[in-house]
């Protein structure tokens, strides 16, 4: 996620919060969904899209704070 940010993702995980929270949460709903759609956990196809919906938003905060922090 956001190769372009590798170095600043690595200095606000240490540095901010909830920049890492934001993080965490984010891979955490990213392996949830993985899990759910190789059928390793069962879920139902509007299960799977609201979590997709959830972690997309995450990335989207994740994007504005680096957007602020860059600068």
């Amino acid at each position: 996620m956001f190769p372009e940010y590798r170095d600043l993702i690595t200095h606000l995980k240490t540095t901010n919060s909830h920049f890492l929270n934001l993080f965490e949460k984010h891979n955490e709903l990213d392996r949830r969904i993985k899990n759910m759609e190789t059928g390793v956990k069962p879920a139902t196809h509007l299960v799977i899209e609201a979590l997709k919906k959830e972690k997309l938003a995450l990335k989207d905060e994740i994007y504005q704070i680096l957007r602020m922090a860059a600068v």
